[in-house]
């Protein structure tokens, strides 16, 4: 994973949920089909700082008074105000196509979900799955929030603490969780996607998916490697993020 990536967040969340149904839809049993599918999201209060987003500006009301909302009768031709559209979140169903049974859920985590309402959110719909029986795999890719929180109850041992990982949830059981840990300096695994009893086993491959993504989106002209990273990486994962740009002449 390139962590200069998460600065374009939005971008990547939404060509990685597609990129993966496609992969999925060429490796999955023939009467089983994966689709993407939305959400609105549910907002922190920190989300637009940590997306550095950048609201549209609308005009409403030809001539106003603000006098009853602030107590000032302050008078202007027109008002501005911050137009926010529901924000959505893209994620991947796994059914079987003739009665749309769901039989998997596939997250690509954002930082919505791991602070505030939003993970508080996020937790109790993935427990309403899992209760019911459907399987939940969680890709977090993005280092902003708080992964422990959503990783509740679990508990991650400190030698799987990475910056990545993938999370695996099996329906109908809530005491087991299965961990990929994703470290920086390696590539990403190719995860095992719980299907059905009778199916063969099916992986998705994340590494040639997030190297699509940096493909197709063009991103090796766009990412400013001379940016210091937010949240900011270890010293040692620092100094070999230096090293390997100057090997690859991109500082």
């Amino acid at each position: 994973m390139d962590p200069y990536l998460e600065r374009h967040w939005l971008d990547v969340h939404a060509r990685l949920v597609t990129y993966a149904a496609d992969q999925l839809n060429e490796r999955l049993p023939r009467f089983l089909v994966a689709t993407t599918e939305e959400r609105i999201a549910i907002d922190s209060e920190e989300f637009d700082e940590l997306l550095e987003a950048a609201p549209d500006v609308r005009v409403i009301k030809p001539g106003f008074s603000d006098q009853e909302s602030t107590g000032v009768a302050y008078h202007a031709p027109l008002k501005l105000v911050v137009d926010l559209d529901p924000r959505t979140e893209h994620f991947i169903r796994v059914i079987e196509p003739a009665d749309e049974h769901l039989i998997a859920v596939i997250e690509v985590i954002s930082p919505t979900n791991k602070i505030g309402e939003g993970l508080e959110h996020y937790r109790t719909k993935r427990a309403e799955l899992i209760k019911s029986g459907v399987h939940v795999v969680e890709i977090d890719l993005v280092r902003k929030g708080n992964w422990r929180a959503l990783l509740r109850p679990h508990v991650c041992p400190r030698n799987l603490a990475t910056e990545y990982r993938v999370t695996v949830r099996l329906g109908g059981d809530r005491q087991a969780a299965y961990v990929y840990p994703a470290p920086l300096r390696q590539a990403l695994p190719a995860i095992l996607v719980p299907l059905r009893k009778e199916d063969a086993e099916v992986h998705l491959d994340l590494q040639p998916l997030v190297e699509l993504i940096h493909e197709r989106g063009r991103y090796g002209g766009r990412l400013d490697y001379q940016r210091p990273l937010e949240p900011p990486l270890s010293p040692d994962d620092e100094a070999w993020v230096e090293q390997t740009l100057r090997a690859a002449n991109l500082r």
